[in-house]
């Protein structure tokens, strides 16, 4: 799922492309991707972009009268960007055409859950905003309160779009490799040190992704967007080695996610539970590093 990073350097690309122009037409490819029935696509047409924001992982698309267009890309969800005289292919969910060009909705995968909301209203945060706070904008004592208002697995945590603005499965194990802290550990077990160490880790990450991606795409419109990025220390690098340590990447998987941490830098040399795996496994799993490198060794080559 796009994150921060990524929904950042779509909304300049974007900025740069459509702000001021006029909505030409407005085609849903897949009526199922229209959430809403008021107001209709053709209220909004001939109408020019005034504003372009994100509202967590949303990029809200803002016209002239109050009228918005509100993206939800989720898991597989992406956008295109076509010269004005290209046709936008038949498997497109959606597509806006502008005089600069075309922007059209992707979605990769059997499961549509990309979405289109559309609105008239003067305050479009309230309607679709989770709430979660800018962690980039928040001082020590205001992160503190948020992230331990509740006892959470500081994964769950910083994944919680009504607590944290923009950051999912990626990022989060990024973040918390960065910050040397388990996935599992529990929010109101922290101390101040490990909190502002994580503070200062999500400022880090996200800042530094974001700035990647502009350099990666330039004046492009972004293109290959991923999350599984050359780079990344942990995050989709499951049984590679660490950056930091060189120890093997370890996994959590559960539902369709999956949590990548480095045991050593982060779970003092524990290898967490898999629910999966460790359930084949019981006694045969791997409680520590070094139980894991000898299960390793002892496999047939």
């Amino acid at each position: 799922m796009p994150e921060l990073p990524d929904i950042t350097v779509y909304i300049e690309a974007l900025s740069e492309r459509i702000e001021g122009q006029k909505l030409a037409r407005f085609v849903l490819q897949s009526p199922f991707v229209l959430r809403t029935v008021e107001p209709a696509p053709g209220d909004i047409v001939g109408r020019k972009v005034v504003s372009i924001r994100r509202l967590g992982k949303r990029i809200a698309i803002g016209f002239e009268g109050d009228y918005w267009i509100v993206i939800h890309l989720m898991i597989a969800g992406r956008f295109n960007w076509l010269a004005a005289d290209k046709k936008p292919p038949k498997s497109a969910l959606a597509f806006l055409c502008f005089d600069s060009g075309t922007l059209v909705l992707t979605e990769a995968g059997s499961k549509k859950r990309a979405s289109i909301h559309l609105a008239e209203t003067s305050d479009v945060s309230a309607l679709f905003d989770p709430g979660g706070a800018a962690v980039e904008g928040l001082d020590f004592n205001e992160f503190k309160r948020i992230l331990t208002a509740n006892n959470h697995t500081l994964k769950r945590a910083l994944t919680d779009p009504k607590l944290f603005s923009g950051i999912g499965n990626a990022y989060s194990d990024e973040i918390l490799h960065r910050a040397k802290l388990s996935p599992i550990k529990q929010t109101q077990k922290l101390n101040d040190e490990e909190i502002e160490n994580l503070r200062a880790a999500c400022g880090v990450v996200l800042d530094t992704w974001t700035n990647k991606l502009r350099d990666l795409y330039g004046e492009k419109f972004p293109t290959k967007v991923t999350a599984f990025r050359d780079g990344m220390a942990v995050h989709g690098r499951y049984q590679q080695d660490c950056p930091e340590c060189g120890t093997a990447i370890q996994r959590i998987r559960y539902a369709s996610n999956e949590v990548n941490y480095c045991p050593r830098c982060q779970t003092e040399g524990k290898v967490l539970a898999d629910r999966s795996l460790s359930r084949l496994l019981k006694k045969d799993w791997p409680r520590n590093i070094e139980e894991l490198e000898k299960l390793q060794l002892d496999k047939p080559k």
